[in-house]
């Protein structure tokens, strides 16, 4: 028999995790953000670059009131960001391909204390200038023709890795 929310068993928790996105604005993407960042545990989203997030009604819809729930920041520069979050003691990791990136599932999470997950603009992804800011790059290997999937679902597919390895590690 399939649970609703009152019948489920599963414990609340809270990582050390927060989410850097660059330049993510469309309404489904901010949406699933929200509430990917719910379901994983993840301490704030900072909402970084010049362009706003569309926050209304079709972004409320994904997102499932999980915007409620889950602390937002914007921020315009995300260089100054990422340097306070590394001051703050997190460790800066990309999502992004690029000539020196690892697959995700060759790094091993559970040993760092602090995680801010960078992600990139939808057409564009992560620029140079943030890439080399970043402590590692990461990303997730592709076997189709296509070399690129979307933000949202890239960013559920490390979300996953990364709380798997630190609740293994406990």
């Amino acid at each position: 028999m399939q649970l609703n929310h009152e019948d489920t068993a599963f414990t609340e928790k809270q990582f050390p995790l927060v989410l850097v996105c660059y330049q993510v604005t469309g309404a489904a993407n901010v949406g699933s953000l929200f509430r990917m960042s719910d379901a994983f545990g993840v301490e704030k989203i900072f909402f970084c670059g010049q362009k706003v997030p569309e926050f209304g009604s079709r972004m409320r819809k994904t997102a499932r009131s999980t915007e409620k729930y889950v602390p937002f920041e914007l921020d315009e520069n995300i260089l100054n960001r990422i340097t306070t979050l590394r001051e703050e003691g997190y460790t800066i990791i990309s999502l992004e391909i690029t000539d020196n990136s690892v697959p995700i599932h060759s790094n091993d999470f559970s040993a760092e204390r602090k995680i801010a997950l960078v992600i990139g603009e939808e057409n564009y992804g992560i620029s140079d200038e943030i890439l080399q800011q970043s402590d590692r790059v990461t990303h997730i290997n592709m076997y189709g023709k296509n070399s690129s999937m979307n933000v949202a679902q890239a960013t559920n597919i490390a979300l996953y890795e990364i709380t798997k390895q630190w609740i293994a590690r406990h």
